[in-house]
């Protein structure tokens, strides 16, 4: 779990993917036949075979911020979201804010409960009543940081019973999946494609423009799915579980899985004795969603692991699930020129 502990707690928020990116490539190119960067900044690892055509994808992006205003009299600083989150979870949080001349930590800041008014206390909170103190004074804050600097959240990753749990498993710990797979692969027929997609977190940009190069006959999206196995939270509504293995999709908000595909999923992991569930998304997307469109669409399916805690800095999988994705993913890879992909 090296790998995915530095995938992880490595900073990467929408268009600034550049350590996550190093990483992979780091990761990934002694096992490969060919590794280039695209001009949006996916990284695209090719496994040669005579095909078909497979493109996974997993984002290396996580949700975080810009930095909108600085305020030059006190030093605190106001946020833009790059990403979607749950204001609820920012309060009292450490932040890095990535400057020109290095990283400075922060923390989220708001108005004390004991001076809040009646009226405030029923608000909802909103992200931009926060702010940043970087504990520096405002003239210090206004030299060293510039509207537009990165602002990630900083959370040491750490095992958890079974669990291994930190910020940003969504998706690091579908790019982790993908890349051990890769590393994996023995023999196989297709003609496979790795991408570390960027951009994921704000339309699926890196997905799109990788898909429409590559051409590709099958998708495979690896990425988080929610685990809602907890209290207070009817079964019907739990999506998934931990440790019941990896989550094979039916839907999501931007794409349906290929039905073919999904059948083939389902019969390799009973054959293969791997650990699997099925899932249906009421609400968010995947990779899938982008490739399924490239040009004249292609058969697409997400490999989910599932994750409690999505979008916060406690993500939490589960560890016999991860292991399951790398067996399932493996094993598809190895035999997916044989899938059926009639409809």
């Amino acid at each position: 779990m090296e790998l995915l502990q530095k995938l992880s707690e490595a900073p990467g928020i929408p268009g600034r993917e550049d350590e996550v990116r190093t990483l992979v490539q780091n990761a990934l190119k002694r096992h490969v036949d060919e590794i280039h960067v695209d001009q949006l900044g996916n990284v695209i690892a090719h496994k040669k075979g005579k095909g078909p055509k497979v493109v996974v994808a997993g984002h290396m992006d996580e949700i975080g911020f810009l930095v909108s205003h600085v305020d030059e009299e006190t030093g605190f600083l106001r946020l833009e979201p790059v990403g979607g989150f749950d204001p609820r979870t920012l309060i009292a949080a450490r932040v890095t804010v990535h400057t020109k001349g290095g990283p400075l930590l922060g923390l989220i800041g708001t108005k004390p409960v004991h001076i809040l008014t009646d009226e405030e206390r029923k608000k909802e909170i909103r992200i931009q009543d926060l702010f940043v103190d970087l504990g520096l004074p405002g003239k210090t804050v206004a030299k060293k940081v510039r509207i537009g600097d990165p602002v990630t959240l900083v959370q040491s990753f750490t095992r958890v019973g079974d669990l291994v749990s930190g910020k940003a498993l969504d998706d690091r710990v579908g790019v982790f999946v993908g890349i051990e797979a890769v590393k994996r692969l023995k023999k196989h027929q297709a003609d496979v494609y790795f991408v570390g997609t960027v951009q994921e977190e704000v339309g699926l940009r890196g997905a799109r423009a990788s898909a429409f190069a590559l051409d590709p006959q099958i998708g495979v999206a690896l990425d988080v799915t929610l685990a809602c196995d907890m209290p207070g939270v009817a079964g019907h509504e739990q999506v998934t579980r931990l440790g019941k293995g990896v989550a094979i999709k039916l839907k999501d908000s931007a794409s349906i899985s290929h039905p073919g595909l999904v059948r083939f999923l389902v019969d390799l992991a009973e054959k293969k004795k791997i650990p699997h569930q099925m899932e249906i998304l009421p609400r968010g997307g995947t990779d899938a969603g982008a490739i399924q469109l490239a040009r004249a669409g292609a058969a697409v399916v997400t490999l989910s692991v599932p994750t409690r805690y999505v979008h916060s800095v406690v993500e939490a999988a589960h560890v016999d699930d991860i292991e399951a994705a790398i067996k399932l993913l493996t094993a598809f890879l190895e035999t997916c020129h044989t899938a059926d992909l009639k409809l």
